[in-house]
């Protein structure tokens, strides 16, 4: 008769082979090298601030290393290089002297203007003259100026007139939104935005937006208020509700003025009896 232990020790034998089988596996594979990369600190500059373009994972066995504006490697648009057997630091025919090169690779612009707006390549060779390379993003954006509002209608009427803000400003690649009294405009039914957002329409107008519609510019770096826009809205004495008919208003009076006069009555009779 079969060992009731044979089942379970045929059953060892495939997962042994398993762990062995990761074992030669894990030995076999080779390392694999941190990818080069590059990240722009701040990711968005502001005109005329400094921005660095900081390097990660540059090879350790690194001999040299260029810049180029652009996203290829082309001779004439080289900025500056490192050498590192010299440690020396040499400018080319694209630099703007405004460029600063560190051992680690990072390159630092300084005083950003919009014409830096671009892509920047670093190109990395090793000894065994082994070449990576990886492009980056310069964005550079201008601080916005302040907006201002101009209104369709300067006097409108009550639930009758409709009036159009337009948000106006002389800023490029920037985005809009409205305020209402220091929040952001609510959705409401009687409100329509533009498709980008620089007119805002009002039909009907109410006594309620006659101050505190404001527009915001922005980019990625800066933001910009109007002053409130004031309108003159125009609306009469508060009218019965629409609800009540003429008949039921001219009940309610009736029976105001046969209350009164009953009361009147009341008053005369208690009169009567004790003088009498």
């Amino acid at each position: 008769m079969e060992s009731p232990s044979a089942p379970v020790h045929r059953g060892c034998i495939p997962r042994r082979r398993l762990l062995l089988t990761a074992s030669l596996l894990t030995f076999w594979s080779l390392p694999t090298t941190a990818q080069l990369t590059i990240e722009s600190v701040p990711p968005n500059a502001t005109e005329g601030k400094d921005v660095l373009f900081r390097v990660h994972n540059l090879p350790g066995d690194l001999k040299i290393c260029i810049w180029y504006k652009g996203e290829k490697i082309v001779s004439d648009l080289q900025i500056i290089s490192y050498a590192t057997d010299t440690q020396a630091i040499t400018r080319w025919s694209a630099s703007s002297d405004r460029e600063t090169m560190y051992p680690n690779g990072s390159l630092l612009f300084q005083k950003v203007t919009m014409k830096d707006t671009g892509y920047y390549t670093l190109q990395a060779i090793d000894k065994a003259f082994k070449s990576k390379q990886v492009t980056g993003q310069l964005r550079v954006y201008r601080p916005v100026g302040k907006p201002s509002i101009r209104a369709s209608n300067a006097r409108v009427t009550e639930h009758k007139d409709a009036v159009v803000l337009t948000c106006l400003t002389n800023d490029k690649g920037i985005s809009i939104r409205w305020i209402f009294k220091n929040q952001i405009l609510p959705h409401k039914d009687r409100m329509k935005l533009s498709r980008d957002n620089s007119t805002l329409t009002i039909d009907p107008v109410r006594r309620e937006d006659a101050v505190g519609h404001q527009c915001e510019v922005f980019n990625p770096v800066s933001s910009s208020k109007s002053d409130p826009c004031r309108l003159d809205v125009q609306y009469g004495p508060t009218l019965p509700s629409p609800g009540l008919s003429a008949w039921a208003i001219a009940g309610i009076v009736v029976g105001v003025l046969a209350c009164g006069a009953l009361i009147v009555v009341l008053v005369y009779f208690l009169i009567f009896i004790k003088t009498g």
